[in-house]
Parts: structure tokens; sequence; C-alpha cells
């Protein structure tokens, strides 16, 4: 494949808080600990201070690993014992258990991640960095993982799901994985495509353990390591801050100051704080945790805790306190000992909130790093491009607007009434002084009907532009067609396509380009054309 770059600004798809991140904002200097670039990511090294107990982490992770019904590639074991070393850091990403690994960004954050630690490895030598796929295994918003879109079809899961996604039985999946299975088509890719998504999700007992199958089969010679934080062991590490924060109150001032701090700055947030940022998670279950009237509830259920009860739950089982939104990111940040969290536009909005949090409990604020994002056109796209007159970044604009562009450039007609417009505009000067000297009072009488006739203008510009519309048909169905094809529901294409359509003509290839052409410090769109 060969790639162009634009600008993340001329996608018109990210927000101007995302923006001025990227343009390293002095402004925005109080809520990181440092703009990304490779030098800072230096600074970051001298002074991160580790917390993560290393022997647990490795401990867990070859645990989880064990669940899998298939040995651990050597790429991958090789990285998590790497992690028992002191001069070892990881790089991280995350996002929920998308069935399928649904839309195409899912892939793009751990391509993201897997370069971002080859391009600190070739800037620190001394150093080792383990890419890291963080599963959202806890999450329980099953109606936003249970679907995935291939070439123009959505695929449902259709199940009553209760509690964390993780801990779900896949097996009623069936017949959503065929479904997924019958637009792959025939050929050797599609078949080796069809057979992991069965072994993935047919041959574990959870969800979680699908995932990571299938997520391993796709990335394990990158040495991709792929992380359950749905883990006793590690959430016993996490414990003292689950009590500190639920029995006081800590991050809901924190975070809420800061929120107003951004708004106050000029930017948006993302996420809101409450109390308690907790949920209480058994089997089945994942409900807030409130304080009301004395007590410590479990809301929609008769779970009830006294401040000591509470205490003592969080002592035996501290894999029943699972993190929110705004808590998940610091328990990410305890247990590994990371330099790097990379997310989508609305992720590094949300995190952004979370600076002060992290100070008041002297943990190291990770460097906030912005996934790369991708286009995957076909062949020919470049040349189609080029006899239209269209570029590459013109193509991101709305249809309306590119074909209006395209007959205003190409049209054998002046289509705007703006010379006409300069010499009523003095006509009207003349005449407002004339009435003037006649009644001062005629003067808004005046405007008003120039106000009218300028209306009047406008509305004739619009018609001239739409009767010349219709004598270049054959051009702008071109555009529509384009726009149609690469920008599903009029949006980015990474946001809907799920990989396996690309998977189907490139197999293996197709994540091999990726990481060939991503650069997660350049901070540019990429498009991809064969």
């Amino acid at each position: 494949m060969k790639a162009t770059y634009i600008n993340y600004s001329d996608t018109r798809s990210f927000s101007s808080t995302v923006l001025s991140y990227l343009a390293h904002d002095p402004k925005l200097s109080p809520f990181i600990s440092h703009f990304p670039t490779i030098e800072n990511f230096g600074k970051l090294l001298e002074e991160r201070k580790v917390t993560a107990n290393r022997s647990i982490l490795v401990d867990s992770l070859l645990k989880q690993y064990a669940r899998l019904n298939t040995a651990t590639s050597s790429a991958v074991n090789g990285n998590i014992q790497l992690l028992r070393e002191q001069n070892t850091f990881t790089v991280t990403t995350g996002h929920q258990l998308n069935i399928f690994t649904g839309p195409l960004y899912f892939i793009y954050k751990i391509v993201t991640a897997i370069n971002l630690a080859k391009d600190l490895k070739a800037a620190y030598p001394d150093k080792n960095f383990v890419p890291v796929y963080w599963m959202a295994s806890e999450d329980h918003d099953f109606a936003e993982i249970n679907h995935t879109s291939i070439l123009g079809k959505k695929v449902n899961w259709d199940h009553q799901a209760f509690g964390a996604t993780g801990k779900l039985d896949p097996s009623s999946i069936f017949q959503a994985i065929k479904d997924y299975q019958q637009t792959l088509g025939v050929s050797e890719n599609s078949s080796k495509l069809a057979s992991l998504i069965e072994e993935s999700y047919l041959q574990h007992n959870t969800l979680a353990n699908a995932t990571r199958y299938l997520v391993n089969a796709l990335f394990e010679r990158f040495g991709l390591v792929i992380i359950d934080a749905d883990d006793a062991a590690l959430k016993q590490e996490f414990a003292p801050i689950i009590e500190e924060d639920i029995l006081n109150q800590r991050s809901f001032n924190s975070i809420n100051q800061t929120s107003s701090d951004l708004a106050a700055a000029g930017y948006s947030t993302q996420v809101n704080a409450r109390e308690i940022n907790f949920f209480y998670m058994i089997e089945g279950l994942r409900e807030r945790i409130v304080f009301e009237n004395g007590q410590y509830q479990v809301l929609n259920t008769e779970l009830k805790f006294s401040k000591e009860e509470l205490q003592e739950e969080i002592k035996a089982h501290p894999d029943r306190f699972s993190p929110n939104v705004v808590m998940r990111p610091l328990y990410q940040e305890v247990i590994l000992p990371n330099l790097a969290y990379i997310g989508g536009g609305a992720e590094i909005v949300y995190w952004l909130q979370l600076k002060s949090n992290f100070d008041f409990y002297k943990i190291d604020f990770p460097i906030l790093l912005l996934r790369n994002s991708a286009m995957i056109t076909h062949e020919e796209f470049s040349n189609k491009l080029c006899r239209l007159q269209i570029c590459h970044k013109d193509i991101f604009k709305p249809a309306e607007e590119l074909k209006k562009e395209w007959v205003l450039s190409h049209s054998n007609h002046t289509l705007n009434l703006s010379a006409e417009w300069i010499e009523l505009n003095s006509i009207f000067e003349k005449i407002k002084l004339r009435t003037y000297k006649i009644d001062p009072t005629l003067s808004p009488s005046t405007e008003a009907v120039k106000v009218r006739l300028q209306k009047a203008l406008s509305n004739l510009e619009k018609k001239m532009i739409k009767a010349d519309v219709r004598n270049h048909d054959e051009v702008l169905d071109k555009i529509d067609s384009l726009k149609s094809k690469y920008f599903p529901g009029n949006g980015l294409q990474e946001r809907i396509e799920n990989f396996g359509r690309f998977y189907i003509k490139y197999g293996d290839g197709f994540i091999e380009e990726l990481i060939r052409h991503f650069k997660p410090l350049d901070f540019k769109f990429t498009i991809l054309e064969p």
C-alpha cells in the first residue's frame, strides 16, 4: 500500500480540544505531564516512579494466558517476562470487548501502541517497551459491544446480558458468527478468518477469554500483551485507593475542580465525577455504590454495608469493586509500569480531567497519545480524485459543500452575484442619502428594502447554482459515490467498518501494512491505497 498523510484538522472530525492538544497549546500544560514528543518520553523515563508490583503483574498475566486454548508465543511470553525487569515500561491502549473487534479503530489503537513501543526502543535502546491492550472486561454496557458492521451489513449478538461483559458466556453468539461469516465470501483469507472467529468465541467460556484469543491471534507476532484487570491479585494492589476513595470521596472534588478549570480555559469536558466512583460487581451484577442514610448501598439491590463492613469487604474481595471511567485510568497506572496511554479523541479529553486526581494519590500521569486514524481506499482512488480535480483533504468535506465548490470552479457561467451586489449597494447608499435629506426617518425603510433585496439575490444565486448543477450530473454522481463508499453514515470509515472487510483481501498483510505506515508521533491522518 501507499500512504498519504493529511492534517487531522483537515478531516473535520476531531474536536477543538484535541486539535489544541496536538498543537501543544500551553493552556493545556496544567492538565498533563508532558506533550507527546520523543524527547518528552525521555524526561518521563527519568521521572517515572513505578508503583506496580512487577512479580504480581507477571504472575497474573501468566495465569490469564493459561486460560487460552493455545500456547503463548515466544514474542508475547518474552515481553511478559521482560515486565519483571526494572528497565521495562509499558505503553497501553484499551477498549471494550466489541464482538469480532468491532470498528476498525479497535485495530488502529493496538497498532499505534505496537509502533510507539518500537519508536521508543529505537530512541532509548537501554530500556524495554511493551505494548499492552487493556481489555475493558468490567464494562457492563452490552449494547455498545454486541454488534459490528461489515460490508454494509450490521451483525448483532441477540442476547440478554447483565453484569460485566467480560464474564459473559459467548455460547449464544453462534447466529451472529454465522451472519458474520456469510459476509466474508469464499477465499483462503475468508476461511481463515471464519475459523478464527469460531475458535475464539465457541471454544472459550467467557467473552474476555474469547477476545483475548482473537486479539492474540492477530497480534501475537508483534509481542502485544493483553491484560484483564478484572483480577483479584491486581485489584489487591489497588485496594488502598478503593477504600480511600469510597470512604472519603477524594476524586469527586479534585476532578470537578479540574473540569471547571478546563472549561474556564475554553475547553470542553467529557465525563462527570460522582461522589463514589466505584461499582459493586459480582456474577450477573455491576451496580453503582452510593452513600445514603449512613450506609453504603448497591443500587437496584438489597445489598448495603456499614463503613466497617465495607472495609472488610474491600479487604476480603477487592475484585468486587469495579472502577468507573474516571478511576479506571488511575487503576491502570497503579498496576502497570506505564509511560503512555493511547486513545481516541474523546478519551484524550476525559484524561485531561484527571491529572489533579493522580497528583492527590501521588501516581505519575502518563503521556497521552492520540491513536492513529486512517481510511482504507481501493485501487484508483487517487486517480479518481485527480480526474475530478479534488485533493485528498477535500474529500472530507460534506458532500453538498464539495459539490457546490466543484460546480463553482468548473462552471461555464458566473454563478455568484457579488459584483452586481457591489453595484446595487452603491446605488442604495445614494438612495439612502436622498431619503435622509427628505426625511431622516425614511433611512430605516431604505435599509429594510436593501436587506430584502440582498436576501432575494442570495436566493437567486442559490437557484442559479442548483440549475447549473444539472449540467454536471455525471461528475457529481461520482462525488456522491466516493462519499458514500468511504464515509459510511457520513462519518469516518474507521468508526463503522469492521477489519474483516480488509482482512479477506489482504490477510495478515493488512495489519502488517498498518504497522508499516502508522507513525504515532507524527500526528497525521493516514490514507492508505493499494
